[in-house]
């Protein structure tokens, strides 16, 4: 029986899939090429399954046939597949569409601008023409439909394309749903200042929600100068004054804008006098801030005056500063010197009309400073005139100001009018364009203070030099701070500043890591750079190359960096050193472990970990000892948005997630109850501890960098001595702080001469201090850091002969002795607290207390905010307790309180968490006193610890024996 199919021109098919039962002389008579004839092939019975298949052979692979002659008729990369029954799902489609992934929104052609993109590429050779401007502030603030507003004036269809509520910045889906930024996002644009001058402006639009404080450090990093933004009826919040305060510590000079005052005029309604009064209330709140935070010996100051605070309502679309607002004067009336006017427009000046002169002393009773008669007064005629009865004031009030609108324009609704009005009128935002010109130094003027707080390698080298000129010629200085997802979140794209030097594009560089150092070159790579780009957030501008002072976005180089790197030419640039990792003004302190539903899934979403690790600057992703992959982040938002990223766009499967928890810290608070000690595994050396707690303030100030371990003997020893009053033998003789260089432990060298031989001691130093490292990262109680903890080395017999020192010995013992050490000293647990600002109604302020109550918080602070009906309440909170707090404190205010908390300090937590009389009920909250022995159970717990600290692990027998004679036992468990 013919059990082969041909079709209608002879030609074979393939078998008829319903004759199973065919003998073997048929299977060996089959053909297996399209065309050929069935008594040309033929095929051996048996074959070693060691043997390659020949050309003419079937081969099987998971029940598919593959025939590989059918190359020959069809051409190379084609193969024919003829599948058994019931083989593929009625579910997939036979031939499937190519999925894409879409996640942002991304402009593929370039849109129209009002200027030409070959003049601003013409423009990135000009350093002193270019501005690198942050717009930073808190949530809400009004940055992103500023960005908006100078988007609509140098791109004119991007208004008619989007609608009102464009967001520009906004590009991910998940931001725009929210209604809240969630990464930087860079834009450049050709803006013209006062006297119509252009210059090329790169502006970071930052979050301004506090939990994504990250992406900001990673914009400040390649900025010359800020825009603090303040709404102008919400003030200064809780994260206006972080920002100001790292702001001051990245060197950044800054300037002010007060958004949103229409809210003064339309919410507040408050009167034009009342409103100078709240503004300059934000200013001098500010001023003092920045006071406050700045070095001694600076006097920095904001004010209109100066010209370094413009006004904004970027809802309305305009925006002006003094001097703005007096061209204005000056266009309309001729004859009048806008800069003379701008400085007679703030403070306490008044216009005497009669004698047509400017005074301090009002001239009159009910005459107003110049800020209220000649900048406010006239804005809320605006606005009165157009809410009010708008058929008859609007004509008059058109004419006046030289506007003209067209008959569909003139019936448009109230807001809009305005807008289009206030449009009109003020025209393009040359007033911010001047702030920034003014008050931001150009990369090449403030290339030497960047560098020298941003470059690790020495100031006086040449390379330093050309990076200190901002020199296009010099050898290539590349600082890369942000990955970008490509379109389908396969890869990314890596956006730095050019330090000194061009990049060119498919250019052949190394890529220097965090972890790279002249002596440890491992953390280096060599790549090929791709295309490169003008990042513009929604759409791209390719370029060949980018000189110094530039930010650029770059292909090809994503592999090998994971947060920061400094890209160099490949050879004749060996001296080059990295730039400083970011340094965060928050901590990532809640956690989660997260685990595929599908466990064969595992190596996707550790694929999926790795890429999301990328996206976050301040994510940490990393693996417990008890095999769970566990993520770090900021806050509940926050980790949200990561686990969107992970499950969606990156890894595409399942993931389970585990309760969120917390990190803890372990300390110590009194001195080592004995000398502990320990010794080395071949008994030829033994080390001697203890361990007392740190003075108030100084693990903040090694955190800080205030001190650094790097710093010569002598200045190490005057900063201790002058500022925690340590004797001048222990200040000279820090050997570490621990763990890493900015841990807040110190390792002390207390032993004296007379006693130990320094020379020998001294041959182990580098092993006592890895072992010091090692047991600070992971303390004894559950494997959690150490937190200030000062342990003192008091003796030390050490082996003459090398190699019985060796690190294998002495630094396991060094962990040990160190472990003792800490456990005698009466061990406690630290926990995170964050720093919560509510603003709620004061009808609502009982009900926040209420909330705050239940979750072991305290209210340090109630006050109304100037200017409005809301109060600002101030309280800790406990992290552990915040989970649900913001959704809690909705429900309880009927959804009219709002709030932020950031992480603030660490607190011990009460009670002795080695306290074997504590019985822990599941089930059941625990009195506050239980509250450590819990945390530290259920911690060594979920990291598949034993129950309870052992000493056995820790103390040789010796030092048992010792503990035994002074009847110190306490609740260790043997």
């Amino acid at each position: 029986m013919d059990t082969d199919l041909y079709d209608e021109f002879g030609n074979y098919i393939g078998p008829d899939i319903e004759s199973e039962d065919e003998s073997e002389e048929e299977e060996e008579e089959r053909p297996t090429g399209y065309g050929e004839e069935p008594d040309e092939v033929e095929m051996e019975e048996e074959k070693d399954d060691d043997e390659e298949p020949s050309d003419m052979q079937v081969v099987l692979h998971e029940d598919k046939k593959y025939y590989p002659s059918a190359v020959e008729v069809y051409g190379p990369g084609v193969e024919t597949i003829t599948q058994e029954e019931d083989i593929q799902p009625i579910t997939q489609p036979i031939i499937e569409p190519v999925k894409k992934k879409k996640f942002s929104y991304f402009e593929q052609d370039l849109p129209k601008t009002t200027y030409s993109i070959e003049y601003l590429a013409d423009m990135m050779d000009s350093s002193s023409l270019i501005r690198n401007v942050a717009l930073c502030g808190n949530i809400h603030a009004g940055k992103t439909s500023f960005v908006d507003c100078l988007m609509e004036q140098t791109h004119p269809d991007m208004k008619k394309k989007e609608g009102k509520d464009l967001r520009f910045t906004d590009t991910l889906f998940t931001e725009q749903e929210r209604g809240v930024s969630i990464k930087a996002a860079p834009v450049t644009l050709l803006m013209d200042d006062v006297r119509s001058k252009s210059y090329l402006v790169n502006v970071f639009d930052t979050p301004g929600h506090v939990n994504f404080s990250d992406e900001v450090t990673a914009a400040f990093r390649i900025c010359d100068g800020v825009v603090i933004f303040v709404d102008a009826a919400e003030g200064v919040m809780m994260n206006t004054e972080r920002l100001i305060k790292h702001a001051v510590q990245e060197k950044l000079a800054i300037t002010l804008c007060i958004n949103k005052i229409d809210r003064l005029i339309l919410e507040l309604k408050l009167p034009p006098s009342d409103a100078y009064f709240k503004m300059r209330y934000i200013i001098d709140e500010v001023q003092n801030l920045i006071h406050m935070y700045q070095d001694e010996g600076d006097t920095f100051r904001v004010s209109p005056v100066l010209g370094n605070v413009c006004f904004s309502s970027s809802y309305y679309r305009f925006s002006f500063t003094l001097l703005s607002y007096a061209k204005l004067y000056s266009d309309s009336y001729g004859g009048v010197n806008e800069y003379q006017l701008a400085k007679r427009l703030w403070g306490d000046i008044y216009y005497n009309k009669q004698t047509r002169k400017f005074t301090k002393k009002p001239p009159g009773n009910n005459i107003q400073r110049t800020f209220v008669q000649f900048i406010l007064e006239p804005l809320y005629k605006i606005f009165s005139q157009i809410v009010g009865d708008v058929d008859t004031c609007l004509p008059s009030l058109c004419s006046e100001l030289g506007i003209y609108l067209n008959k569909e324009e003139q019936k448009m609704n109230v807001r809009p009018l305005i807008r289009l009005v206030c449009n009109r009128f003020f025209g393009s935002f040359t007033g911010f364009t001047g702030m920034c010109v003014e008050h931001i130094p150009s990369p090449s003027h403030n290339a030497e203070r960047k560098v020298r707080h941003l470059y690790t390698g020495p100031v006086d080298s040449k390379l330093t030099e050309y990076m200190n000129d901002c020199d296009s010629e010099g050898p290539l200085m590349v600082h890369t701070v942000k990955l970008y997802p490509n379109q389908d979140a396969t890869g990314f794209h890596v956006l730095g500043r050019v330090f000194s030097g061009t990049l060119y594009a498919n250019q052949q560089v190394r890529i220097l890591g965090e972890s790279y150092t002249l002596e440890d070159e491992e953390d280096s790579r060599q790549g090929q750079v791709g295309r490169l780009w003008v990042f513009e957030s929604r759409y791209k501008i390719e370029v060949n190359r980018v000189p110094a002072g530039n930010w650029v976005l770059i292909e090809g180089i994503d592999t090998p960096i994971v947060k920061t790197s400094t890209i160099i030419e490949v050879s004749g640039n060996d001296e080059a050193m990295i730039f400083r990792p970011l340094k965060f003004n928050t901590s990532s302190v809640v956690k989660i472990a997260v685990e595929p539903v599908n466990p064969s899934e595992l190596p996707k979403m550790l694929d999926g970990l790795r890429k999301v690790n990328k996206s976050y600057p301040l994510l940490t992703t990393k693996v417990e000892e008890s095999g769970e992959h566990v993520i770090l982040g900021t806050g509940e938002l926050y980790l949200d948005c990561v686990m969107h990223d992970l499950r969606k766009l990156y890894s595409e499967i399942d993931i389970k997630v585990a309760d969120p928890v917390v990190s803890f810290c372990e300390t110590v608070v009194e001195t080592s109850s004995l000398k502990c000690f320990a010794e080395t595994p071949n008994k030829k050396n033994k080390l001697t501890f203890i361990a007392e707690p740190l003075e108030k303030g100084l693990a903040e100030d090694i955190e800080n960098e205030i001190v650094q371990i790097t710093w010569p003997k002598k200045r190490l020893g005057e900063f201790f001595q002058t500022k925690y009053d340590w004797d001048l033998l222990a200040a000279r003789s820090i050997w570490a702080f621990g763990p890493d260089t900015t841990g807040p432990n110190i390792l002390v060298d207390d032993t004296l001469p007379s006693e130990v031989d320094k020379t020998l001691l001294s041959s182990v130093k580098d092993s006592i201090v890895q072992g010091f490292q090692w047991g600070t990262r992971e303390g004894p109680l559950c494997e959690e850091p150490i937190r200030n903890c000062k342990f003192k080395i008091l003796d030390a017999v050490v082996a003459p002969e090398p190699i019985h020192r060796g690190g294998g010995q002495v630094i396991p013992t060094a962990r040990r002795v160190a472990y003792s050490a800490f456990l005698m000293a009466t061990p406690r647990l630290m926990e995170p607290y964050y720093f919560v600002e509510a603003q709620a109604p004061a009808d609502c302020v009982s009900a926040v207390y209420t909330v705050i109550a239940k979750r072991r918080g305290h209210v340090t602070q109630d006050a109304p905010v100037p200017g409005s009906p809301l109060y600002a309440i101030k309280a800790f909170i406990p992290v552990i307790d915040s989970f649900g707090f913001e959704t809690d404190l909705r429900t309880y205010t009927q959804g009219q309180a709002f709030c932020m908390s950031v992480f603030h300090h660490w607190q011990i937590v009460p009670g002795d968490p080695l306290d074997k009389s504590i019985v822990i009920r599941p089930l059941e909250p625990q009195p506050a006193t239980h509250l450590a022995r819990e945390f530290m159970i259920k911690t060594r717990r979920r990291k598949g610890l034993s129950e309870d600290v052992s000493i056995n692990k820790f103390f040789d027998d010796p030092m048992l024996l010792e503990l035994a004679k002074q009847d110190v036992m306490l609740n260790y468990p043997m």
